[in-house]
C-alpha cells in the first residue's frame, strides 16, 4: 500500500509539472503574440476577432457559409488602404494593393515565395503532390534551373507548332455541340471545358489520347477534383486531417495523387526509352523538355521526382484554370449580347469559313483577348500570390518590419474602383490596344520570374476553343442558373454555365 500511495503520488506530481509546462509554454505563447501585435499594430487593419486567433474566425466563417473570401478582403481593402494586416495567432500577413510595391516585390527574385502556404503544397496528406516543381520552389537557383528546362517548350515559337492539336481537340468539342444542338440539349458549359482543356494538355504535352468528350471512363478528372478539394481542406484548417471522420476523403486525395504520379512516371519513362532507342516520338512538350534537360549540367538523381512535380503542376493548374476562365467568357457573353455581337463579327471577319485556325490568325483577333482579358479581370482563376519579406520595407509611407508575408490579390485589384472605373461592368474596351496598360494592378498569371509559365499555352487555348464556338454556335444561357462565383481555391462559376446550343442560323426551339 505504501508504494502504491508512493507511485501515485509521483504521478501526481510529474502531471502537475506537465500542467505548469504546458502553462508557461502558452503563457510564453501568449507573450510572443503580444510582441508581434506591438511590432505590427502600426499598420491599419479591421479589429481582431480575438487576442489569440486573431482575423481568423472572420475568414473560417466567409468560407464555411460558402462565400468567396476574396470579397472579404476586398471590403477590407476599401476601408482600410493599399495595405492592412491580418493576424492569425502569431502570422502576420499584409494584403497590399499598391501597385509601387506589387512591381517591387513580384519583379524582384530576392523576395521569395511565402513558406507558410507553398509549402504545405509538397505533400497533401502525407502524399508528394506538388513537391517543389515550378509553382512551389522557393529556392530562387532551383527553381531559375527547373525555368530554364521548361521555357523553351512553352515558347510561342514552340507552341506555334501545335496549332494543329489545338485545332484538333477543339473540333472535337464542337462535335460534340454539334450533337447536343441537333437533340435539342443542354450543355454544361463548364464540365465540356473540363474535358477538352484536359484533352488539350495531354495531347499536347504529352502526345496521349483521352477524348474525354466521348469517353466517361477516364478517371483523370475526378483524380484532378479530388486533388482540388485536398488542397481547399489542407490550407484552409489545418487540423483537417486529424478527424477520424476525414480518413476515407483523405485516403481518396492520396490515391488521387498516386494516379497523377505514376501516370506521369509511366509516360516520361516511355518517352524516354523511345528517344534512347532512336524512335519516331511526338514534338510535343514533354521531348521539347527533355531535349533541353539532356544540355543540362549536373543533373541531381531527384530531377525525375521533380519533373513529376511538374507534370502534376500541368495537371491540376493548366486545365482547371483555363476550362473556369472559358465557362466565366460564354457566362459574361451569354448576359452581355452587344459584346457577343461585337466578337463573334470579328471572329467571322478573321477566320470566315475556314475550320484550321493558324497561329496569325490569334493575332488578328484582338477584341477576342480584350474579351479573355477581361474575363480574368473580374474572375482571375488564380485569384493570388505572395511573397515573404526578409528586409525591412515602407509600403505607401507605412515602415513594414522584416519577417511578413505579403499577399497580392488579383481579384480585390481587378474590381477596385481606384483601378478600373465601375469595375463589376464587363467592358473590353478597358484592354483596347489604344487604352492606357493597367500599372500593376492586373496580374491573373502573376508577373517578374516568377509569372505563370504556360500563359501562352493557355491563351492560345482559350482563343482556338473560343473563336470555333463563337464561329459556329449561338448559345443562350438556360434561365433560372444562379451565376455566383464559387470559391475552391480557384474560382469557377457556381452554376456550371448551362446553355442552349444552336446551330449559327438556326431558329430558337419554341
Amino acid at each position: 500500500m505504501t508504494l502504491f500511495h508512493l507511485i501515485a503520488g509521483w504521478i501526481g506530481y510529474l502531471l502537475i509539472c506537465l500542467l505548469g509546462l504546458i502553462l508557461i509554454a502558452f503563457l510564453c505563447f501568449c507573450l510572443y503574440i503580444k510582441y508581434i501585435h506591438l511590432k505590427y499594430d502600426h499598420i491599419p487593419g479591421p479589429p481582431r476577432d480575438s487576442f489569440i486567433f486573431g482575423h481568423l474566425p472572420t475568414i473560417q466563417r466567409e468560407m464555411s457559409n460558402d462565400r468567396v473570401v476574396h470579397d472579404k478582403f476586398l471590403e477590407w481593402s476599401e476601408t482600410y488602404g493599399p495595405v492592412y494586416r491580418i493576424n492569425g495567432m502569431h502570422v502576420v500577413m499584409l494584403c497590399v494593393t499598391c501597385p509601387e510595391t506589387t512591381k517591387e516585390v513580384l519583379m524582384s527574385p530576392k523576395y521569395p515565395k511565402d513558406s507558410l502556404f507553398y509549402k504545405r503544397l509538397f505533400n497533401l496528406f502525407g502524399q508528394r503532390f506538388l513537391g517543389s516543381g515550378l509553382v512551389t520552389a522557393q529556392n530562387h537557383d532551383e527553381w531559375y534551373k527547373q525555368r530554364r528546362i521548361m521555357d523553351p517548350a512553352f515558347s510561342s515559337l514552340h507552341l506555334r507548332g501545335q496549332m494543329g492539336a489545338f485545332n484538333e481537340r477543339a473540333e472535337r468539342l464542337m462535335d460534340k455541340l454539334a450533337d447536343m444542338a441537333d437533340t435539342n440539349t443542354a450543355a454544361n458549359m463548364q464540365h465540356m471545358f473540363n474535358c477538352v482543356t484536359l484533352d488539350v494538355i495531354t495531347k499536347v504535352a504529352f502526345g496521349v489520347e483521352l477524348d474525354l468528350l466521348n469517353k466517361s471512363d477516364s478517371p483523370f478528372p475526378n483524380a484532378i477534383e479530388m486533388c482540388l478539394k485536398g488542397i481547399v481542406h489542407s490550407v484552409r484548417d489545418f487540423t483537417f486531417q486529424f478527424y477520424p471522420k476525414n480518413k476515407k476523403f483523405i485516403n481518396e486525395v492520396k490515391k488521387s495523387c498516386q494516379l497523377l504520379r505514376s501516370t506521369g512516371r509511366q509516360w516520361i519513362n516511355e518517352r524516354k526509352m523511345a528517344v534512347q532507342n532512336g524512335e519516331d516520338v511526338p514534338k510535343d512538350i514533354l521531348t521539347q523538355i527533355l531535349k533541353t534537360a539532356g544540355k543540362e549540367e549536373n543533373i541531381a538523381n531527384d530531377d525525375e521526382e521533380l519533373m513529376l512535380d511538374n507534370f502534376v503542376t500541368f495537371f491540376i493548374a493548366g486545365q482547371e484554370t483555363t476550362a473556369n476562365q472559358l465557362a466565366f467568357a460564354v457566362m459574361e457573353l451569354g448576359r452581355l449580347p452587344e459584346i457577343l455581337t461585337k466578337v463573334r463579327q470579328e471572329v467571322d471577319d478573321v477566320l470566315g469559313m475556314k475550320q484550321e485556325i493558324n497561329f496569325d490568325d490569334l493575332g488578328k483577333m484582338t477584341y477576342l483577348s480584350q474579351v479573355l482579358k477581361e474575363t480574368l479581370r473580374l474572375y482571375p482563376t488564380a485569384p493570388g500570390t505572395s511573397r515573404f519579406i526578409p528586409n525591412d520595407i515602407v509600403i505607401n509611407g507605412i515602415p513594414i518590419p522584416a519577417g511578413v508575408t505579403c499577399v497580392f490579390n488579383s481579384y480585390v485589384c481587378g474590381r477596385l474602383d481606384k483601378f478600373f472605373e465601375d469595375p463589376l461592368k464587363f467592358d473590353p474596351e478597358r484592354f483596347h490596344p489604344d487604352a492606357a496598360k493597367p500599372y500593376y494592378c492586373y496580374y491573373p498569371f502573376a508577373l517578374g520570374p516568377r509569372s505563370c509559365l504556360g500563359q501562352t499555352f493557355a491563351q492560345m487555348e482559350a482563343k482556338v476553343v473560343m473563336a470555333k464556338l463563337l464561329q459556329r454556335f449561338d448559345f443562350s444561357l438556360l434561365p433560372g442558373q444562379s451565376f455566383d462565383v464559387l470559391d475552391t481555391g480557384s474560382l469557377r462559376p457556381k452554376s456550371g454555365v448551362v446553355c442552349n446550343i444552336r446551330h449559327r442560323g438556326q431558329t430558337p426551339a419554341a
